[in-house]
């Protein structure tokens, strides 16, 4: 099998992620990192691959099989219609755009190309969430009623210092952390119909909103709610739970979703279930039996490079598609909407493909 060329496009933090996750599959190798920072250089020359200042730079010099795009987000578009035009494949950190509008011109490049371009929702990737999925599907927990998610943890100083556009309109943790969150949520409740909000900015005075309150209507008819902020010192988040990220220290005991059916509830990533056996009348009178498998850590990152390697190829298509990508951000935008209009915000269903 011949070994695939990837360039990556952008050195911050997840960019080095893709850059070790490149290094651990025997089916690629990194070819050049394109940042224009000082430290890029320094990161390209450790790794003993050129380093360019600009993407268009790369692909006047080179050709790389596929590129991995991790910049920051008002560069998504651009950088990603550069490479559809050179026909390369393309792995886009999400999220796809800044809004909608733009992501929808995105969109229309990749169906006139042809050009494959993965996003990268890596959770779609998760062992965990599969599961999660299979046990809702199986319809143990009865028909879903709600589900309580949060997204809570403390970024220190030095994490908005190193990108100050985080800190910016286009940043914020909305779209950048809730963005995941609504991928899981419509992996594991179906579409998101109607979203309420509200922000604050209180503790950190940034530009962007530091905690977020959240009520959702799902298409199925459940509710839900989410607590949303980086600012908050808690465990209660995807990636201090899952343990999915070595970089997190792991809560093993803690939850970040807790899902409730009529028949029995789910909380994840712990997987534990309770619920009330077929034979046995829902009551809350009634103990439920209670089940807590034991759980493989398997790194999504390394899977959704193994599935792209898969869609360079041309042997299977995104798992994530620029129109998933777009149905998450088209979410957020509803979120972030309805935090500063004090509205209700309908959205009109969309498809997703976990």
């Amino acid at each position: 099998m011949t070994v695939l060329q990837i360039a990556v496009v952008g050195a911050g933090l997840i960019g080095q992620v893709h850059i070790r996750t490149i290094y651990s599959n025997d089916g690629c190798c990194l070819q050049a990192i394109v940042d224009p920072a000082g430290n890029a250089a320094e990161l390209a020359a450790a790794y003993q691959v050129p380093h360019f200042d600009s993407l268009q730079a790369l692909l006047d010099s080179q050709r790389p099989d596929a590129v991995i795009i991790a910049t920051p987000n008002a560069l998504h578009v651009e950088q990603t219609r550069q490479c559809l035009s050179a026909g390369i494949p393309v792995l886009l950190e999400k999220p796809v755009a800044t809004d909608h509008a733009s992501g929808l011109v995105l969109a229309e490049e990749v169906q006139r190309t042809g050009v494959p371009v993965l996003v990268g929702h890596h959770r779609a990737h998760s062992d965990i969430m599969s599961r999660a999925c299979e046990t809702i599907a199986s319809g143990q927990l009865g028909r879903l009623v709600s589900i309580m998610g949060s997204a809570q943890f403390y970024k220190p100083a030095d994490y908005f210092e190193q990108a100050p556009w985080r800190s910016q309109a286009g940043g914020g943790p909305i779209l950048i952390n809730m963005i995941h969150e609504v991928h899981n949520l419509r992996m594991l409740m179906g579409e998101i119909t109607h979203v309420q909000a509200m922000a604050s900015r209180e503790m950190r005075q940034f530009e962007v909103e530091d905690t977020v309150g959240i009520t959702l209507r799902f298409a199925s008819g459940a509710l839900g709610t989410f607590l949303l902020s980086d600012t908050a010192a808690s465990a209660a988040s995807w990636e201090l739970t899952s343990g999915e990220n070595p970089a997190y220290p792991q809560q093993h005991d803690e939850n970040c979703y807790w899902i409730a059916g009529t028949r029995g509830s789910l909380s994840v990533p712990t997987l534990t279930t309770r619920f009330h056996p077929a034979e046995q009348e829902s009551s809350w009178w009634q103990r439920m039996t209670e089940a807590v498998p034991a759980r493989e850590q398997i790194d999504p990152l390394s899977r959704q490079l193994a599935h792209f390697l898969q869609v360079v190829r041309g042997e299977t298509v995104p798992r994530v598609s620029v129109e998933d990508g777009l149905a998450n951000l088209r979410v957020v935008e509803a979120i972030s909407l309805a935090s500063t209009s004090a509205r209700m915000i309908a959205l009109d269903q969309q498809q997703i493909h976990p």
